[in-house]
């Protein structure tokens, strides 16, 4: 049994950070997924590949992979540069502005 953990990537389609500061051990699949000829679906006989657990840090994801035998591989997250823009976005409203505001 060989297994993932790793810090997912937040939401592209918002701009919050929730859920994505847990730790997530994932099982790689044993088996290919197969059409159900009939219905269309992709469906597998592996049940593992639908276990999914969370762990508030790296340590502990790993120190349950090695108590249960698992093969675990880490992936490091990938840092996101803070953006913050000089002023903020309370400058646009505020009374000392000299510029012209403009949308």
């Amino acid at each position: 049994m060989t297994a993932r953990i790793y810090r997912p990537a937040r939401n592209t389609m918002q701009s919050g950070n929730a859920r994505t500061k847990h730790w997530v051990l994932e099982f790689f699949p044993d088996t290919r997924r197969e059409v159900d000829p009939l219905m269309g679906w992709t469906s597998s006989a592996d049940t593992q590949a639908q276990v999914r657990l969370t762990f508030p840090t790296r340590e502990a994801a790993l120190e349950y992979a090695r108590e249960h035998g698992i093969d675990a591989v880490v992936q490091e997250p990938h840092r996101r540069r803070p953006n913050v823009r000089p002023g903020g976005y309370g400058e646009n409203f505020s009374a000392r502005r000299r510029e012209t505001w403009t949308h």
